[in-house]
C-alpha cells in the first residue's frame, strides 16, 4: 500500500557528511509520520529520528548529540536525514519508516530496504 525507498548512503571518511532520501509512493505522503531507524552488523535496530506529517515535531535519539538533522519535503514525497560530523559507530545500514504518528521499532506500518553507510576512520 505503501512503498519507501532509501537513497544517498555510501562511503565517507569520518568527519563527513551525507544526506540520506527516503522516497515515498503508493499513498499520500502527508498521512504518515516518519522515522529513521539503523541497524549496524550484528546488532539490534535502533530509532535515530522521527518527525510528525507535518514537520513540525521532531524526536532524535540522544547519541546523536546534535549531528544529525531530520526533515520532509511533503511537495516531493520525501523525508531527509541530514547527516554531519559522522563517526565510524554511525556505519549501518539507515532504515525509513512510515506510521500515523511518529513510529517506533513495534509500531511502524511500513518499512523500507535500508541504505548502506559506512564511515572510515
Amino acid at each position: 500500500q505503501v512503498q519507501l525507498v532509501e537513497s544517498g548512503g555510501g562511503l565517507v571518511q569520518a568527519g563527513g557528511s551525507l544526506r540520506l532520501s527516503c522516497a515515498a509512493s503508493g499513498r499520500t505522503f502527508t498521512s504518515y509520520a516518519m522515522s529513521w531507524f539503523r541497524q549496524a552488523p550484528g546488532k539490534e535496530r535502533e530509532f535515530v529520528a522521527g518527525i510528525n506529517r507535518s514537520g513540525s515535531t521532531k524526536s532524535y535519539a540522544g547519541f546523536l548529540k546534535g549531528r544529525f538533522t531530520i526533515s520532509r519535503d511533503n511537495a516531493k514525497n520525501t523525508m531527509y536525514l541530514q547527516m554531519d560530523s559522522l563517526k565510524p559507530e554511525d556505519t549501518a545500514v539507515y532504515v525509513c519508516a512510515a506510521g500515523v504518528s511518529i513510529p517506533t521499532i513495534d509500531g511502524a506500518d511500513y518499512w523500507g530496504q535500508g541504505t548502506q553507510v559506512t564511515v572510515s576512520s
